[in-house]
């Protein structure tokens, strides 16, 4: 596969805090990508450097483009959309206005059928259209904030720990359903995600981010293994225990 996207030597800073420096990445055409490490590893800080929203040094490639001194704005119209952590909708708003916010720089007839084909990917949400955001369970509303993201049609989604929060069986569901959007639009994922038993066996590639800096990556298939060849290989790059 032919790399969609390419980060090179990455470095963002919050003020005087490093938090990621020198960060090496690719995602494929139609490719996974996960990042794996513990709280405060830096993984939110790649995804927030590529999207255009944080203090970021460094080369953002895309589809062969130069977006490293590009907007926010500028990166969503390129194809790059972030779903943050906590989902952030807009909970005031209905579930359609939210849809809409994620559309509004489509046309009327787009709009429409993209919501469709969202609704059909997501009926749990699909009859409570007009039902305030936050009403809408855990599950749902991650359901929503992705489906927010797909309303703007993107080429890599950047997804900032959807299974936050959810009990297994929504945390199985949203990532089905995200298989399945894979599947049939070639999208391709930047994902950070702590739950190590479910993103490896919807990746392709695994980067280890310990300590603001990349600690090394994996394909997928190459950590289908022993639990204890597992346990050890995920030490050795993240210093502990998964």
């Amino acid at each position: 596969m032919s790399e969609l996207l390419e980060v090179r030597a990455l470095s963002v800073r919050y003020g005087a805090t490093c938090g990621i420096a020198e960060a090496e990445i690719s995602v494929p055409a139609g490719g996974v990508v996960s990042l794996l490490g513990a709280n405060g590893a830096g993984k939110s800080s790649i995804l927030k450097g590529v999207a255009g929203l944080a203090d970021a040094q460094g080369e953002v490639i895309f589809e062969g483009r130069d977006l490293s001194r590009a907007s926010a704005r500028e990166r969503v119209k390129s194809g790059i959309v972030y779903v943050p952590e906590g989902r952030e909708i807009v909970t005031a708003l209905t579930v359609d206005e939210n849809l809409t916010l994620g559309g509004f720089l489509l046309d009327g007839r787009t709009r429409a059928a993209r919501r469709s084909a969202i609704l059909d990917l997501f009926p749990e949400i699909a009859n409570r259209t007009r039902a305030p955001a936050w009403m809408l369970s855990g599950g749902e509303q991650q359901m929503l904030a992705i489906g927010r993201a797909l309303m703007s049609g993107p080429r890599l989604l950047l997804l900032d720990e959807p299974s936050l929060g959810l009990a297994p069986l929504l945390i199985r569901r949203v990532f089905e359903r995200l298989a399945q959007i894979r599947t049939e639009t070639g999208l391709s994922i930047l994902l950070v995600e702590q739950n190590y038993a479910m993103v490896s066996r919807f990746s392709d590639v695994l980067y280890f981010v310990r300590s603001g800096q990349i600690s090394g990556h994996r394909l997928a298939s190459e950590i289908d293994m022993s639990e204890e060849a597992r346990r050890q290989l995920l030490e050795s790059y993240l210093g502990a225990r998964h």
